[in-house]
């Protein structure tokens, strides 16, 4: 570790124990990204139970340990929040990312990088999303009450988003093939790179 970051290191941590720790956090926090590794989801979801099951609590040890596992899988829930926050916010955001994310992935399958054509799974495939990952994630952050009274805001809007897709979700995927058709050869500007 380089000499121009000790002020800050320091900051974070003292001992060789805070640095396994903070070391910990960081590797939790950026494997809480993935998604779509079943076994991790898993692990994430016992370690969940464990921190905030009040069977555990009773056990002998230290408040500090329990609090500390509680904000280590807030902390992972809260970076998977933020990975889908599209999700979670009023309709016209989500439905502007997941075009982006559509267009990013069918163009990718039509320049023959990926196999699989995306929009033949698109509609059914957000609905799982919100039903399987969206919507659990969200009642997480509101049970744990780390928003306040604005997780009841991301709960309602990640529940409404899916009605929205289900009502208008199979016109919308037939509109996005239409404007990639228009123009397949799109290349992201700096404006949708920065938006």
């Amino acid at each position: 570790m380089g000499d121009e970051f000790a002020e800050l290191r320091a900051c974070i941590y003292q001992t060789e124990e805070e640095l396994r720790r903070f070391r910990q956090l960081v590797v939790n926090t950026v494997l809480a990204t993935d998604i779509a590794d079943k076994e991790l989801q898993a692990l994430r979801k016992n370690r969940w139970d464990t921190a905030f099951s009040e069977t555990f609590a009773s056990m002998t040890e230290s408040e500090t340990t329990r609090e500390d596992r509680k904000a280590t899988i807030v902390i992972e829930h809260l970076i998977q929040a933020s990975d889908v926050v599209h999700t979670m916010q009023h309709w016209h955001i989500y439905k502007k990312w997941n075009e982006k994310f559509f267009m990013e992935c069918y163009g990718a399958y039509k320049e023959g990088r990926v196999d699989t054509d995306p929009s033949l799974n698109w509609y059914k495939g957000e609905i799982g999303f919100f039903d399987y990952y969206v919507i659990p994630l969200a009642k997480k952050l509101q049970s744990c009450g780390v928003f306040g009274v604005s997780s009841d805001e991301y709960l309602n809007y990640a529940s409404q988003n899916r009605d929205e897709w289900c009502r208008d979700g199979e016109a919308l995927v037939v509109e996005y093939i239409s404007k990639y058709n228009e123009n397949p050869n799109r290349k992201m500007t700096k404006i949708d790179e920065a938006v």
